[in-house]
């Protein structure tokens, strides 16, 4: 199983122990309130959407990474239209970061 693959597992996992806040404004207020802990991108989110998440992901020191595509990203939640998600958790954040390393 690829990385990838384990860390969509674990999004998953994070999304059924309510560990993943979703929508930018959300996100937004996630990551402004620190409790963000990690911010995953899909490789087709929109510019705008994209700039405004790493530009106050990287003012508050939270790791902002652009993963898979939109599709595997929603299926992983299983919400329709996912580009974006906020992990709360850190245990979740610090396994996802290792997979990506």
């Amino acid at each position: 199983m690829s990385n990838d693959q384990k860390i969509l597992n674990l999004l998953g996992l994070a999304t059924r122990a309510r560990a993943v806040v979703f929508g930018e404004d959300q996100i937004l207020k996630a990551i402004r309130l620190k409790e963000a802990k990690l911010v995953l991108l899909a490789l087709d989110i929109g510019v705008n959407t994209k700039k405004s998440l790493t530009d106050k992901s990287a003012h508050y020191g939270v790791p902002c990474v652009t993963f898979v595509e939109e599709a595997l990203l929603s299926q992983a939640v299983g919400k329709s239209r996912r580009v974006a998600v906020a992990i709360t958790d850190q245990g979740f954040a610090k396994k996802m970061l290792s997979l990506l390393d």
